[in-house]
């Protein structure tokens, strides 16, 4: 498992998606940081889910604000078109034809330098905010960030490997892996260096002034994980078995090996404490904001939905829910209408359930008196469930429909709640696999493609989820079916849907009557 706790909870950002809104960004930043020179020109070819959905995502938005180096929890994303002319920043959006065999979240951008010379760098948002670079200038390649890479663009010809080569050996930099492209014979080539050590910017200087070399860059992928596979961690884990096997070994609760291991990844427990009390900050503003002060969304379908529930709480809540579900499932759909806002939101793991894992642990937090270092617990515990799908399977709607984002945040939150609530790690387990369970086969149908209508109702019915997914694990009731084997059925299931019910706005609720109707009213 090579996930981060922070890529799980988190990326912190401007809403509404986090595979559209920030994924998208974080390509264009990746663009960015090639790009040897300032860009005068951009054109952005979307493919598939982005090419349907792109503008009720603000991918559109976020692709600029990632150009102009913007940061995901930036609220100027909003302003980035305007940004853009300021900076004289020209861009373009072209929608690409289904059927290309591209992955569900595919953007080519082709930019245009100041000297006149072209670039163009092709990315894949994953889900949760992690992304992949697949081609540069039409070169298939395979950069992620996990580890710390270098791109260099040179002429094919003898001796320039070796002299690429060399500078790093001299510079007792060891590589990992190192993959060379060529166009043709002759012509342009480029060598994309995988590295186990930080590269020093001076470095790179000296790479790009070598005979030869046309220019070098790092490639600085926002909120790659830290590397690893250069690490040995003791409290690392693959599957729900290796986590069970070292809660048993260790003789501790899931959410202490999560933070365990987060202590190796960043080396300081002072960083991974602030992280996440910063995250946990965020979460108490998200789940209240737009209920003390209702915001209007993007698209126009959300506005005051969590106030309304939050005011009439005490005319329903003895006969229906009770008020811990009841404040939590405001907070949750609270959580969604900031997002739709374009507020800043914690994605838990997406920004479309971002609302299930805080309004589930913070109001039952409330109920029990809970301190903030065990709601910090229950958060803990929650990242190791969301890192596990995460690695054996998948959190985006494009891939594996809303089984795969509010599904798993509520097996997430239903982790968290056992904990809080005192289960054992094999309780939490059952919890989690009950909520994922509970809710396979759910599809992603945002009406107009918009992170509003039903996203903000399937988040309430993610905290309801996973509280009756706690209440039956913590009753002593245990699942048949173990959490690997249900993530493994989730992704089956997510392979199997065809591409309408996948975050494309094309079936389900989307392509009903009246839905359709209101695609026209704001065509």
């Amino acid at each position: 498992m090579k996930t981060s706790a922070f890529e799980v909870l988190g990326p912190i950002m401007v809403g509404p998606s986090s595979s559209h809104t920030a994924g998208a960004l974080r390509i264009a930043r990746v663009a960015r940081s090639i790009a040897p020179l300032p860009i005068k020109l951009v054109t952005f070819s979307l493919y598939n889910s982005f090419a349907r959905t792109y503008r009720g995502h603000g991918t559109d938005r976020a692709l600029v604000a990632g150009i102009l180096g913007l940061d995901t929890d930036d609220v100027r994303i909003r302003d980035s078109f305007d940004l853009s002319e300021q900076a004289g920043l020209a861009y373009s959006f072209v929608e690409m034809p289904d059927g290309t065999g591209h992955h569900p979240n595919t953007v080519d951008i082709a930019m245009t330098l100041a000297d006149g010379t072209r670039l163009s760098v092709m990315g894949e948002s994953l889900g949760g905010g992690r992304i992949r670079i697949s081609q540069i200038d039409s070169v298939p390649v395979e950069v992620t960030g996990e580890l710390n890479t270098l791109f260099v663009s040179h002429v094919d010809a003898p001796g320039v490997l070796a002299a690429l080569t060399g500078v790093l050996t001299a510079a007792d930099i060891n590589i990992a892996t190192m993959h060379t492209y060529r166009k043709e014979r002759g012509g342009e080539g480029y060598s994309v260096f995988e590295v186990d050590e930080e590269l020093d910017p001076d470095l790179v200087r000296r790479v790009g002034e070598l005979p030869r070399v046309d220019f070098a860059s790092l490639i600085r992928v926002p909120g790659a994980p830290p590397t690893a596979s250069t690490l040995h961690l003791t409290m690392d884990f693959d599957t729900a078995i290796d986590l069970a096997t070292l809660c048993r070994d260790e003789g501790c609760s899931i959410g202490d090996v999560m933070y365990a291991r987060e202590t190796q990844l960043l080396g300081s427990k002072r960083r991974v404490d602030s992280r996440m009390r910063r995250i946990l900050h965020v979460m108490r503003d998200e789940v209240s904001a737009t209920i003390q002060k209702p915001e209007r969304s993007l698209g126009g379908f959300l506005d005051g939905q969590a106030a309304a529930v939050d005011a009439h709480a005490s005319q329903f809540q003895n006969a229906l829910l009770g008020p811990t579900l009841t404040k939590a499932m405001a907070y949750a759909m609270a959580t969604l209408e900031r997002s739709a806002a374009m507020g800043v939101i914690v994605a838990a793991p997406t920004a479309g359930s971002a609302g299930v894992v805080p309004g589930a642990l913070l109001a039952c937090a409330e109920a029990v008196h809970a301190d903030d270092d065990t709601i910090c617990q229950a958060l803990w515990c929650s990242a190791a469930i969301g890192a596990l799908v995460a690695t054996n399977g998948t959190v985006s709607g494009a891939e594996g429909g809303c089984q795969a984002e509010v599904g798993v945040a509520s097996a997430m939150a239903a982790a968290g709640l056992s904990q809080m609530m005192g289960g054992d790690p094999a309780c939490c387990l059952a919890a989690s696999s009950i909520a994922m369970g509970n809710v396979l086969g759910m599809v992603c149908d945002p009406i107009r493609g918009l992170v509003e209508y039903p996203c903000q109702n399937r988040n309430a019915l993610g905290v309801a989820n996973a509280f009756a997914a706690a209440h039956i694990a913590l009753s002593g009731v245990r699942g048949v079916v173990p959490f690997d084997e249900v993530v493994a059925a989730m992704t089956a299931i997510g392979r199997s849907m065809p591409t309408s019910l996948r975050e494309t706005a094309l079936g389900g609720l989307a392509a009903c009557p009246s839905a359709c109707n209101v695609c026209e009213r704001h065509a």
